[in-house]
């Protein structure tokens, strides 16, 4: 398959973007102004990201001529590590919680984030299921009864409306249970197939409402209206928030076409090898600082500083440490062959 250099940079904005996210929660804890919501706008967009990219290169490389193992090869790449660090994040989280003198139980602990998915790693149980869906779409040659076009339309609009309905009720499911639902990103699996389907088109030979799409003024416009909204503090901001979708959607066309065929530099290629790596191992290094400064003595700007070099330093290092083990990708993150 070809090399698509776009998606390089893709997955480096989305690394750094799931990266940024946490750093900024953990900023938070010492101040919380609108600066910091307002560098929480281009942050939402790292997990949506994730799940595109990995539709978008599937269906790019097999169409619907899928080889036989690919599903229980890639379900086995994402369920594993999310076994692993669970269990990791969730044992510190009970170490942390009975150190502080709370009544935290084991087994509670173990299912919050083992069975609800209560923890960062959740983007893996929808990676899976996206996986599951992209199979049987080819196997079964769903696109008969779900045009690829026609239902990105309609996904977009389930998923606003599912992230909608769960921001208006105060009762939600334990853990993040809501959140791994698929509705709430179908609209990710039918980008993916329009993209592809329209990547080789020439300029004059796409839609033209993907052409209106992608045209910059729509994607300023839409971030000038969330910026305005922000001001006031009528904004939450995630990437399950009804106004992602259309950001998400005007984004990513538009970044598509921009840097279509522009050259990734080494910087963003290694950056590549590591993104999952990195998303998944950063909190710990995160929560390492804030044990290494449990007084928060550093300044501001200094702990910031800290969370950044350590939290990716760390990750890297661990990552490599672990892909040199015979199992250590399996278990703790595989680095990404990058050309």
């Amino acid at each position: 398959m070809q090399r698509i250099e776009e998606i390089y940079w893709l997955r480096a904005y989305g690394c750094l973007a799931v990266f940024s996210f946490h750093l900024l929660d953990h900023l938070n804890q010492r101040i919380d102004t609108l600066a910091t919501d307002l560098a929480r706008i281009p942050t939402v967009l790292g997990t949506p990201i994730f799940i595109f990219i990995s539709i978008f290169l599937f269906s790019m490389r097999y169409g619907n001529n899928i080889p036989p193992g690919f599903l229980g090869s890639r379900v086995k790449y994402v369920m594993v590590p999310y076994l692993v660090y669970g269990l990791v994040y969730s044992m510190a989280e009970y170490l942390r919680l009975r150190a502080a003198g709370a009544d935290a139980g084991l087994v509670e602990t173990l299912r919050e984030y083992l069975l609800y998915a209560g923890w960062h790693g959740y983007f893996l149980i929808i990676a899976a299921q996206f996986y599951a869906f992209y199979w049987l779409y080819g196997r079964l040659h769903l696109e008969r009864w779900l045009p690829a076009t026609p239902w990105l339309a309609i996904g977009s609009l389930i998923s606003m409306a599912w992230w909608g309905y769960w921001q208006s009720r105060s009762d939600l499911p334990p853990g993040y249970l809501h959140w791994i639902a698929p509705l709430g990103w179908l609209y990710l699996f039918f980008l993916a197939l329009v993209l592809v389907r329209h990547y080789h088109d020439s300029p004059g030979g796409r839609p033209a409402w993907l052409m209106a799409l992608a045209r910059p003024r729509w994607l300023a416009a839409l971030v000038g209206l969330v910026v305005l909204f922000s001001l006031p503090g009528w904004l939450a901001y995630s990437s399950k928030e009804v106004w992602v979708v259309p950001l998400f959607l005007l984004f990513t066309i538009w970044v598509m076409g921009r840097l279509r065929g522009r050259p990734a530099p080494p910087l963003v290629r290694r950056l590549n090898e590591f993104s999952f790596g990195i998303y998944l191992a950063h909190p710990m290094f995160f929560n390492l600082v804030d044990v290494l400064d449990p007084g928060q003595r550093l300044p501001l700007l200094l702990y910031v500083l800290a969370l950044g070099v350590v939290g990716m330093a760390g990750s890297i290092a661990w990552n490599l440490a672990a892909n040199r083990l015979e199992w250590g990708g399996l278990l703790f993150g595989k680095r990404l062959r990058v050309a």
